[in-house]
């Protein structure tokens, strides 16, 4: 008996209405325009002005179970990759279930980084390659706002929020997620942290005063091993599944910096026209961007489709996944 293949089946995105431009963030530090095009590549991010976290992942949950025809009581699993958690407990895909009526799911949090979306992926799919669960939900969902520093020039410009979400089923034979590179480095800490909020250094009056529970990044040392690693393991797991530059379709890098995209597809072989980018729309929002990439191109996504998708992520974490696209995205796009 052959193994069950996992794919990705339907997909669904969401972002707050209020765009956060550039022009009005040089209104709050010291930064221009011109300045944050140059070495980032963004232009806007949405903010969530009302809510949390599991708002905007229930909203894009709302939206995907819409689009794909399933009920919610039919959802087995419920997984949220996230590092900005309404509560540290109960975990924001609990809070999800809930709002969506996911009644007879479990469900838990995956904490990752901005490679939150591979490590989820990999770990639903792998419950339905089991056997066990039918269908299962991954949500990528960060409000970055909420733990960016608007003081601090050097990370103020990077983030923003939205949520997305997939179904993960059982697809036809030979499609769906075919191989996965996956690593951590925890000595990656000193450079790219919270530094305050968790066991090891509590809140307190000194640590909030030292604007400590703020994204802390030490911005050149992240870019360097940024490059590095995305690069080699989407190099790696292009020719550990003999996948040549000119038969890949599509990359879909995760969003952090426009230079770290360029670099990473250049390496790789890869020409503009195939690399998924709305980092200018959108900024960084952790876990959410790869799966927004996906919303936003799926009407471009073919069956049988050659995509890699590859990430960068804090603490540290990085990735890359390979999938065979299951389903002609036109057709299941409102």
């Amino acid at each position: 008996m052959s193994e069950v293949s996992a794919g990705i089946t339907g997909i669904n995105g969401w972002l707050p209405e209020y765009r956060l431009t550039n022009d009005e963030l040089s209104t709050m530090v010291e930064t221009t325009d011109e300045w944050i095009m140059q070495r980032i590549g963004i232009k806007e991010r949405r903010i969530l002005k009302e809510g949390a976290t599991s708002d905007m992942g229930a909203r894009a949950v709302e939206g995907l179970l819409k689009k794909t025809g399933t009920k919610p009581e039919e959802i087995d699993v419920v997984i949220c990759a996230t590092i900005t958690s309404d509560y540290p407990f109960p975990a924001t895909a609990n809070l999800i279930s809930d709002k969506v009526g996911m009644t007879n799911a479990w469900s838990f949090d995956i904490s990752a980084a901005c490679s939150g979306f591979l490590f989820g992926l990999q770990t639903a799919a792998s419950f339905i390659k089991s056997g066990t669960y039918k269908k299962v939900v991954m949500v990528g969902a960060d409000m970055m706002s909420a733990i960016t520093d608007y003081t601090d020039r050097t990370t103020c410009p990077l983030f923003g929020d939205a949520a997305a979400a997939v179904l993960v089923e059982a697809v036809e034979d030979g499609f769906g997620i075919r191989d996965s590179i996956l690593e951590v480095d925890g000595s990656g800490v000193k450079h790219l942290k919270m530094k305050s909020g968790g066991s090891l250094s509590p809140p307190s009056h000194e640590t909030v005063d030292a604007r400590e529970h703020f994204v802390f990044q030490e911005g050149q040392a992240v870019f360097k091993i940024a490059v590095s690693k995305m690069a080699d393991v989407s190099v790696e797991i292009m020719k550990k599944n003999n996948v040549e530059p000119e038969e890949l379709n599509w990359l879909v890098p995760h969003q952090a910096n426009m230079r770290i995209i360029e670099a990473v597809a250049r390496r790789m072989g890869i020409p503009r026209e195939k690399v998924m980018i709305n980092i200018e729309k959108y900024g960084n929002t952790t876990a959410a961007t790869i799966p927004l990439c996906l919303w936003e191109w799926e009407s471009q996504l073919k069956k049988g489709d050659n995509i890699i998708l590859a990430a960068f992520g804090g603490g540290f974490t990085w990735g890359s996944i390979y999938l065979k696209w299951a389903y002609d995205g036109n057709k299941n796009n409102d």
